[in-house]
Parts: structure tokens; C-alpha cells; sequence
């Protein structure tokens, strides 16, 4: 019987997810809707994906849509070696690229990037072809809801953390993996802490983040900050450089996150917990997890100038320095609708239709009515202007 399993499992059809990018966590999260949809479009098929070593690897062993794991160690500015891929089996029925690997623009970037993808192209070997996220081949089902299945040890532990509380729990990543100026001062982080508070006085703030430099991605915050800012609240907890199925079960007790843009709320989101997000800097919101409501506080871009490709970011301004969306003037301008957003998301109101319709015409708004810069993973922004 054993020997029939396995020959049934060789004989299944075999989509290789090829999505070798940067190292942020987000882009793990990419990747894992993107084997979801291959999944959901033919469940009897086998689906593996392969990572940067030095992204979020773990998140796949959570998805129950992945049956193989493989990983490369690539620095995306250098080329890699000509081995770069020899233990990962070249035979699959369809192999599917990240389309990002073959667009100039990120070669220009990242020459490491291209010529991981040029080595792809001779290695493997595909009966149905060698393609790109978004080709009509293989079948793909959009727009499904990801949700990773943490281990019990780790839900455990955050619940002996986070115990049932009757005020809101709101979890704080104050800043991603940038350099620190584009992310809040510690003034401005107190200030909205400070709001949170007074709106809901017994509300609990679970802080989290990674402080540790391992070659991934780490909070651009210090110890020094962090602890200020949890003594500008009564009630803290601490989800703090642990690892990130601790973390992420952290957050699945919390009623929300917020944080500026950052690959960690995309997995926040794939536990789900809603997303507030500060937003600016480089890159508007461009993943959203259906079913698991959000609220992107979106800046004015004539006062504080973002969302331009690579290469172009805008000039700090006197604020620390500070990048201008992240500045104590764009804080206080957006402080009451961070604040309101936040009351949205703790209602029963909150709905993910309804956060997508309203996200979507504001972005559009914001860019002029240029659908073409309203990016996001499965085409879900611009389906709710329809």
C-alpha cells in the first residue's frame, strides 16, 4: 500500500514555485498566496516553492497548501554561483517564476537577481513550460484566503503571554527593517501611543519586532526605544525578539496591528489580524488577505512626497532627520484618522469588502485615477473599483 502512495504522489502534476526575490518577510507571504492558488485550482496537485534563504523560510512549513520546501542562498547584488540550484530537482510538470526576476528595471537593481533567473532557465525541465506568475498556465484560482496553521507550543505560549483581556489588544511594530529615519521618531510613536490611550484606557499594547541581526530582516528600532515606549502606557506586553511562530501567535490574540508598511503585517494578516497601517514611503499597501479586514491611513502626497520607485526616494526633512511621510507633521496631521481607523477595525463593523471598496477609491484618488500604479497581488485593488 505504501509503494501506490508514493506512485500516486510521482504521478500527481507538479507546479514549482520559483520565487527568489529580496530577503523581507513579506515576500514569503507572496509566495505562499501565490502556491494557494495553484493549489485551489487543482488540489491533487503537488506544489513546492523555492525562497531566499534568508526570508522568512518557516511561514511555509505553516501553509498547508506547500509539499516541498527549497531554499537558495542568493545576495540579490551579486551573481550567484553556477550551482546555486544543483539539489533542487530539475523535472516538473510547470515551473513559475516571481515575474520581478525578469523585468529590467530590477535587474538594474539587482544583477544577482538576474542571473539567479537566467541559471533557472537552463536548470530546469518542464512538460507544461516554464512561465510567470500571472500566465493563463498553469490553472490559478485568486483570491483565496490564507491562513498559516501555528504549532501548538507556540499558541500556547502566547496565550499564557496574552491572556483574555477585556479591553482592545493592539499590537505596536513601530518600524520595519529600513534605516531608522524612515520610520517615526520616539516623540511621535508616544504621541500616538499616547492617543491609543486616551481613547481606550485599558487598552493593552503588545510590542513586537526583532532587535537580533542574523542576516534577515530586524526592527530598526532600539532596546532603549522600545522600553520607552512601554513605559508611555499602563498596560505593555512583550512579543519581542522571539521566534516568529511566537510572534505571529502573539498576534492572531491581538485585535490589531499597527505598524507602517512592513512584510511582517502581510504574515500578521495570514494569522489573521487586522491590519492599521501608517502608510508612505516607497510602496503603498499591495497585499491584502480577503477576509481579514484593514485601514491604510494614507498621506497627502504633496505635503509629504512617497511611493516612487527605487532610486528616487524623497530628501529627509528637519525632523531627526525623518523621511517625510514618517515626519512629526504628517503624525499630526494623520493622528485623528489613525486613531479613527483604529475604531473601525475594533468594531463589529470592520469588513474586508467594505475596507477594500473604501482602500481602493481613496488609492485611486490619491494616484489620479492611474489604475496602472494600483499594484497588488491577485489584481484585488482595482476589482473593487468595478
Amino acid at each position: 500500500m505504501d509503494r501506490v502512495r508514493r506512485l500516486e504522489v510521482v504521478q500527481r502534476e507538479s507546479v514549482l514555485v520559483n520565487f527568489v526575490y529580496c530577503h523581507p518577510v513579506g515576500h514569503a507571504v507572496e509566495a505562499l498566496q501565490y502556491c494557494l492558488g495553484y493549489r485551489s485550482a487543482n488540489p491533487q496537485r503537488r506544489i513546492a516553492v523555492v525562497l531566499n534563504s534568508a526570508t522568512a523560510v518557516d511561514l511555509a512549513s505553516w501553509c498547508d497548501a506547500i509539499d516541498e520546501v527549497y531554499t537558495v542562498d542568493i545576495d540579490v547584488f551579486e551573481p550567484p554561483t553556477a550551482d546555486i540550484l544543483a539539489h533542487i530537482p530539475r523535472e516538473w510538470d510547470w515551473v513559475v517564476d516571481d515575474p520581478r526576476g525578469h523585468q529590467k528595471w530590477q535587474h538594474d537593481f539587482f544583477p544577482g537577481l538576474q542571473r539567479y533567473y537566467e541559471l533557472a532557465a537552463e536548470h530546469f525541465r518542464t512538460t507544461g513550460g516554464h512561465t510567470q506568475v500571472g500566465a493563463p498556465k498553469p490553472s490559478y484560482q485568486p483570491r483565496n484566503p490564507l491562513r498559516l496553521d501555528l504549532e501548538a507550543p507556540a499558541r500556547s505560549w502566547a496565550a499564557e503571554r496574552l491572556p483574555q483581556h477585556a479591553a482592545p489588544t493592539i499590537a505596536v511594530l513601530p518600524g520595519g527593517s529600513a534605516q531608522r529615519w524612515r520610520y517615526p521618531s520616539l516623540a511621535s510613536w508616544q504621541r500616538i501611543l499616547g492617543a491609543v490611550t486616551d481613547r481606550w484606557p485599558a487598552a493593552r499594547v503588545c510590542f513586537t519586532g526583532k532587535l537580533a541581526d542574523d542576516g534577515r530582516t530586524s526592527t530598526g528600532f532600539t532596546r532603549a526605544e522600545f522600553d520607552a515606549l512601554a513605559g508611555s502606557v499602563p498596560n505593555a506586553v512583550w512579543a519581542l525578539d522571539v521566534p516568529l511562530d511566537r510572534q505571529l501567535a502573539a498576534m492572531q490574540r491581538c485585535d490589531l496591528l499597527l505598524s507602517p508598511h512592513s512584510g511582517f503585517a502581510f504574515a500578521a494578516l495570514a494569522v489573521g489580524t487586522p491590519w492599521l497601517t501608517l502608510a508612505g514611503n516607497d510602496w503603498a499597501e499591495y497585499y491584502f488577505n480577503p477576509g481579514v479586514p484593514f485601514y491604510s491611513v494614507l498621506p497627502d502626497l504633496d505635503r509629504f512626497p512617497c511611493y516612487v520607485v527605487l532610486g528616487n526616494t524623497p530628501d529627509p526633512v528637519d525632523d531627526g532627520p525623518r523621511s517625510p511621510t514618517m515626519s512629526a507633521e504628517r503624525i499630526d496631521a494623520d493622528l485623528p484618522e489613525l486613531i479613527e481607523g483604529a475604531a473601525w477595525l475594533l468594531s463589529t463593523d470592520a469588513d474586508f469588502d467594505d475596507a477594500m471598496r473604501d482602500h481602493a477609491a481613496r488609492l485611486h484618488k490619491l494616484f489620479g485615477g492611474r489604475t496602472e500604479l494600483m499594484y497588488s497581488v491577485d489584481d484585488l485593488l482595482t476589482s473593487y473599483l468595478r
